[in-house]
This record gives C-alpha cells, structure tokens and sequence, in this order.
C-alpha cells in the first residue's frame, strides 16, 4: 500500500529555479538561479541577504580563540582549480574533523571564506548542518539549510530530518515559524515542496506539534498547501494513533476543495489498519470505490492480510476475487498470505486449491516491481 510516508521518495530528485526579484531589493538583477549548476559563481550580492549574518553564528556556534587554518585554506584554493572534486572532500573531510571536535565556528570560517572565493561545498555544508543539529543549533541550521536550499541542486532527506532534529529542544513557536517562513520565501516558487518535506521531516522525528503548527500557518507563508500535504499530515496523525484528527483532516481535506487522490486512501486504511479498526477500513474502502480511486495491489494486500489475520476470512476471500476482477494480477505475497489463513482458519482443502493456483500460474504474479505505484 503506497502510503503518505512513502510517497516523497518520489519527490527526491526535483530540479528547481528560484525567482530572486521579489525578494531581493536592488540585487533584482540576479533574477534567477538554476540549481542545473553545482554550485554558482559571483553569488555573494545575493547571499547577503538570506546568509550574512554568519559572523554572529560563529559567536553563538563554538566560540574558539584559534584563527582558522590559512595553510589548509590555500591549499584548498591551490588545488581547486586543476582538482576541484578532490579539493571539495578534503574541505569536508576538514570540516567534519572540526564539527567532531566541537569547533563549529572555525568550520564557518572556512566555509564563509570559500564562499568569498565563489566556492560552494555543498557536502560541507551538510556536514556542518548534522553538527549544528546535533547541538540543537535552531538558528545557525535553519541558516545553513537557507545555503544549501539556493546554492545545491537538490538536498537529501537527511537535510531535512537534521534541520527537524535541531529543532527537538525548542518551545519557541513564534521562532520556529520566523525561520520556517525565511525558508519559504527563499524557496518559491518552489515552497510548497519545500514546506511539505519540512513537515514530513517534523513527523518523521516525531515532533508531531511542530508539524502541525506549520501546516496550520502555511497560508501565513503565502504557501498553499496541496493534496501532498494532507497525505502527510493524515499519516502523521495516523501513526500518532490520533484517529479522530485523521478523519478530521480528511474532511477538511475535501472541504479545501482537494480530491484525495490513492495515497490519500491508502494512508487511512493503513493506518486504521494498524489499529485494528477493521470497520472503518470497510467504510473508506467503500468511499475509495465511490469517489472512483482505483485499489492498487498494495491496497489489496493489506486488506487481505488484516482481514484474515483477524479471523474474517470470507472478507478476506472476498477482496481476493474482487482483486481478480480487477484485472489485478495477485502477487506471490497474497498467495502465501492467504494460503497461511487458510490453514490457521482450518481450511485446509482450501488452503491446497490455492497453493496448486500459486504453482500453476506462479510466472504470471505480480512481483515485488509491480509493488511501486507511479503518482498519475
């Protein structure tokens, strides 16, 4: 069953421009910046901005009476030119070294002075962006996360998860929401995914409240939210066990004007699945069917398993047929699930159809490929 939670790995591998003019007074004449590039040239009028508060980070961060290590920096700089991938892990190497041994303000001294040359590690960046979460360093992360979101193609999920980690030991709402709403403006056009990864990160360090709060003050953004992030607040709330609020949502959902979409409905009924809410599984199975949302395979499976596990195997046989009639090929999985409930159940003349079914047709079924639903 494609769920909410699985879906943004769908969404790792996007490119984007961002539309400066807006936001960047009288450097309007950088307009945009295509994230094509591995890193940008002459960028420091547009860094200014969003990134120049770096020398009172450096204070915050790890104060340390040693300058930084010019012989390394020349180094570096020497070798870039001819050696530009080397140069770049030894200055990640150098600035793991640093965040390892607590000196974070050294590494943004270095970083900060590549920068001055138009060099951008973004591999470095991320380091030093892991360090500050370790230290729950909100500020300095949400400063750094800003870089990398204008200066790299695209940032990993581990980006996300360390900014939503620095995050942990905040209770300041208002904070949260200034730093979330700098991301967002530096992110459009391109926001929406950019918030909705945010919150699948809140969710994903089970900061359930953080998640919700920025959800709750997107439009304060000039952000609109999509049917994505509903999907992922519904199985936020879902794995939270906050059934109550799942369907709430779902029904604000549809009042919003959004029509859930196959992850929509196979987020809740995976999710009442798990807390064995067998019947309101049926009821938005039945209005999965009547909003004229296809059950995939994954839909099938698991409602063919919760079922018979729970001992209604005529429900569970079923769904099986209905499979079938779908033209949905089964899957090996749903055989030997179904073989196995069947024989838990006593039926096992039943069970042995069903086993001589999975041999005769066992290079027709769907395998673990046919698992993994394209969005439409």
């Amino acid at each position: 069953m494609v769920t909410a939670s699985r879906c943004f790995k769908i969404l790792l591998p996007y490119k984007r421009t961002f539309n400066f003019s807006s936001s960047l007074g009288t450097h309007n004449y950088f307009t945009s910046i295509s994230a094509e590039f591995p890193y940008i040239r002459l960028f420091y009028p547009i860094v200014s901005k969003i990134a120049g508060n770096y020398n009172s980070l450096a204070t915050q961060a790890a104060p340390d009476d040693e300058g930084m290590s010019d012989e390394f920096l020349n180094q570096i700089l020497d070798t870039y030119r001819n050696k530009p991938d080397s140069s770049r892990e030894r200055c990640n190497a150098y600035v793991h070294k640093l965040c390892k041994a607590g000196n974070l303000c050294m590494a943004i001294r270095l970083l900060q002075s590549l920068r001055d040359k138009n060099i951008f590690v973004s591999d470095a960046y991320s380091t030093l962006l892991a360090a500050a979460a370790d230290r729950n360093q909100i500020e300095l992360s949400f400063q750094i996360f800003k870089d990398l979101l204008v200066f790299h193609r695209q940032l990993s999920s581990v980006s996300y998860l360390n900014l939503a980690r620095s995050c942990a030991n905040t209770n300041d709402c208002t904070a949260l929401i200034r730093y979330v709403k700098q991301v967002s403006e530096v992110a459009f056009p391109d926001n929406t995914i950019v918030i909705n990864r945010i919150i699948f990160a809140f969710g994903e360090c089970r900061q359930i409240e953080k998640a919700l709060l920025v959800f709750n003050q997107m439009k304060g953004f000039e952000c609109k939210p999509d049917v994505i992030t509903y999907n992922t607040i519904l199985d936020i709330l879902g794995r939270a066990g906050r059934m109550d609020e799942m369907v709430h949502e779902f029904t604000s959902m549809k009042e919003a004007g959004f029509v859930p979409d196959f992850i929509t409905y196979n987020t809740l009924l995976n999710n009442f699945r798990k807390v064995g809410r067998l019947d309101m599984c049926l009821v938005f199975f039945k209005k999965m069917g009547d909003s004229g949302v296809e059950p995939d395979l994954l839909t099938y499976r698991e409602m063919i398993e919760a079922f018979g596990r729970s001992g209604n195997t005529e429900v569970a046989l079923r769904l099986f047929s209905e499979m079938k009639q779908r033209k949905i090929r089964p899957s090996i999985y749903i055989y030997r699930s179904l073989i196995d409930i069947l024989k838990k159940a006593g039926k096992v003349d039943l069970a042995m159809s069903f086993l001589e079914e999975l041999n005769l047709y066992i290079s027709h079924l769907s395998g673990s490929k046919d698992f993994k639903r394209k969005r439409r």
